[in-house]
């Protein structure tokens, strides 16, 4: 769990992903069209991702990815993430973050 914390908040945006997830992929997508340059950890192919995953799911994630943190706090999934945006919500928090400057 603190290899998560500590990952977590080294960058404004941070997305635990695989490398074979469509909506990971998708999420990724989006944020990157905003201007957003998040912390991807893709946990097949990084060391230890398998623990990483675990402590994911000990915080209720289910499925773990993706799992997508804005300003060091937990926004959820790519569900969770397509609704703030659908509902304007998305940009103000990436602002608030220091993840998106304009």
């Amino acid at each position: 769990m603190d290899r998560v914390t500590r990952l977590i908040s080294e960058r404004p945006v941070v997305i635990f992903s695989k490398s074979t997830c469509c909506m990971s992929h998708t999420v990724m997508r989006l944020l990157s069209g905003f201007g957003v340059n998040p912390a991807v950890h893709e946990l097949d192919q990084i060391s230890r991702g398998r623990e990483v995953e675990q402590a994911l799911s000990r915080l209720g994630f289910n499925p773990t990815v993706p799992a997508v943190f804005i300003g060091g706090e937990l926004v959820g999934g790519a569900n969770e993430v397509m609704s703030l945006h659908l509902n304007r919500s998305l940009i103000p928090m990436l602002r608030k973050a220091g993840a998106l400057w304009v």
